[in-house]
């Protein structure tokens, strides 16, 4: 199950302006709306350098180190993921405070140990994200966040020095 997100390439026609609309509230300084399950990251593209802005759900944040976890919902082919190896420093967005952070996937282990801590913190959550991530719904047990983890690469955010 190493294919990744179901949907495989880019959303396109609503369901891309849909998944867009996050975007637009947190440039509008309307991020707090999402209390801390969205945040935003500032990425540079890997061949134009341009700039580009993407909305992840957050797995998990640690408020004494300051870092983030996220799941690439459209598996390892994600544009920002993909930016992100190449140019891992970011810019995060979440609420209405935007700090710089470094970009680092986590091993595959790492990353389902992770997720289980999120099946296990937001159970219909994690039922309704793994269908849509991989196309069935995945057991909230440890070989369930491993299949998940194969097809869906998980990156932590940690904080740098201000820009």
């Amino acid at each position: 199950m190493t294919r990744g997100a179901v949907f495989g390439s880019r959303p396109k026609g609503c369901l891309r302006a849909l998944l867009r609309a996050p975007v637009l509230l947190f440039r509008l300084r309307l991020g707090w709306l999402f209390a801390g399950r969205l945040l935003m990251i500032e990425h540079v593209g890997r061949t134009s350098g341009r700039r580009y802005r993407t909305v992840l759900e957050v797995v998990r944040h640690d408020r004494q180190a300051g870092s983030w976890v996220v799941a690439s919902g459209w598996g390892a082919s994600a544009d920002w993921l993909r930016n992100i190896r190449k140019t891992p420093e970011v810019v995060l967005h979440v609420g209405l405070r935007r700090r710089p952070a470094r970009a680092v996937v986590l091993p595959e282990d790492v990353g389902a140990r992770e997720l289980c801590d999120y099946a296990h913190r937001h159970p219909r959550a994690f039922n309704a994200l793994t269908r849509f991530m991989v196309g069935e719904a995945l057991e909230t047990s440890a070989e369930g966040c491993r299949r998940l983890a194969a097809a869906v690469p998980v990156v932590a955010f940690a904080p740098r020095a201000r820009e």
